[in-house]
C-alpha cells in the first residue's frame, strides 16, 4: 500500500514537471527581447537589435547615441529582483530605448503580444509631480497607436494601462485635451491604489491581442491577478516600425528590472508561471 502511494505521488510530480517544464517551453519560443540588467544594459535575448540607445528628444534624430546617456540612469549592482536592475534617480532629460523592429511582433493586420516587467518604487514618495510612465511603446506618441502604463500625475496615485489606437480614428474633438476627454479616457484601464512599495518589487503584464482587427482586446495583470480588461478595440495602430521604440522610464524615478516582450498574448497558466520563476527568465532560456 505504501509503494503504490509513493508511486501515485511520483507519477504526480513527474506530470507537474512535465507540465511546467512544457509552459516554460511555450514561453520561451514566444520570447522576442529580454533584458535582465544583470550584464549591463545590452538585451540578454533579442530578436532584433538588443542594443540600448539615447536621445535627448524624440525629434533629435541626429542625436541618437548607443548606449545609456542619460542623467541619473545607471545599473544598480545587486538591487534587482534577481541580480542587477536599472536605476533611475531623477527625472532627467531625454529618453532611453529598445528599437521595436523584430522586438515586437507587430502586424498591421492582426497584432498579438505581451509584456513583462518588474517595478520597484512607492509612487507617492519617489516620484515627482506630473504624470509617469514606466514604459511607452509607440512610433509617434502616448496618444496615438501606443501600449503604455503610467502613475497619475498626484497623490494619490492610480496606475493606468493604455492601449491607443490611431490619433484620427479615435479623436473626436481636437479643441479638448486628451487627459480631460472622454473618448481618450474610457480607453483607459484603472488601477486605484496599486500595490507598490519601496523595497518591494511588483510584476506588471499587459496582454493584448486582435489589434488592427475590430476584435482587439486588452487585459492587465499585477502580481498575476487580473485587474483590467478591455473589448472590441477596433482603432487601427498604424506604425512606421522604423520609427518604433520601446521607451522605458518616461518621468520614473526607482527601480525597473527583468523586461520580456512575448510574440503572442499569455495565458493565465503562463502569467502564474512567469510572475514565480525562481530565477527570472534566465530560467526559460536554459
Amino acid at each position: 500500500m505504501i509503494l503504490r502511494i509513493s508511486l501515485c505521488f511520483s507519477l504526480l510530480f513527474i506530470g507537474t514537471s512535465c507540465e511546467s517544464d512544457t509552459t516554460k517551453k511555450d514561453l520561451k519560443d514566444a520570447l522576442t527581447i529580454y533584458a535582465s540588467f544583470d550584464e549591463g544594459i545590452q538585451a540578454d535575448f533579442a530578436l532584433g537589435d538588443p542594443k540600448m540607445y539615447s536621445i535627448p528628444s524624440r525629434k533629435a534624430l541626429d542625436s541618437i547615441q548607443i548606449g545609456l546617456h542619460k542623467k541619473d540612469v545607471s545599473i544598480a549592482k545587486e538591487k534587482g529582483l534577481h541580480g542587477d536592475a536599472l536605476h533611475y534617480g531623477t527625472d532627467s532629460k531625454g529618453y532611453i530605448y529598445y528599437v521595436s523592429k523584430d522586438n515586437i511582433a507587430y502586424n498591421s493586420s492582426n497584432w498579438n503580444g505581451a509584456i513583462s516587467f518588474w517595478l520597484s518604487l512607492d509612487p507617492a514618495t519617489d516620484l515627482e509631480p506630473g504624470y509617469c510612465d514606466p514604459i511607452q511603446i509607440t512610433d509617434v506618441s502616448y496618444n496615438d497607436a501606443s501600449i503604455w502604463v503610467d502613475f497619475t500625475k498626484e497623490n494619490p496615485r492610480d496606475f493606468r494601462l493604455g492601449v491607443i489606437g490611431d490619433k484620427t480614428s479615435w479623436k473626436k474633438n481636437q479643441e479638448i485635451k486628451d487627459n480631460d476627454d472622454a473618448d481618450f479616457i474610457t480607453q483607459l484601464l484603472p488601477v486605484d491604489k496599486p500595490p507598490f512599495a519601496r523595497g518591494t518589487w511588483t510584476h506588471i503584464l499587459i496582454n493584448f491581442s486582435g489589434l488592427n482587427t475590430d476584435q482587439g482586446e486588452t487585459s492587465f495583470y499585477i502580481n498575476g491577478v487580473l485587474k483590467g480588461e478591455r473589448k472590441g478595440i477596433a482603432d487601427p495602430f498604424t506604425w512606421d516600425l522604423e520609427k518604433s521604440n520601446i521607451y522605458l522610464g518616461l518621468g520614473y524615478i526607482g527601480l525597473m528590472d527583468e523586461l520580456s516582450i512575448f510574440n503572442r498574448s499569455l495565458t493565465e497558466k503562463e502569467i502564474t508561471t512567469l510572475y514565480t520563476l525562481e530565477n527570472g527568465v534566465h530560467t526559460i532560456l536554459k
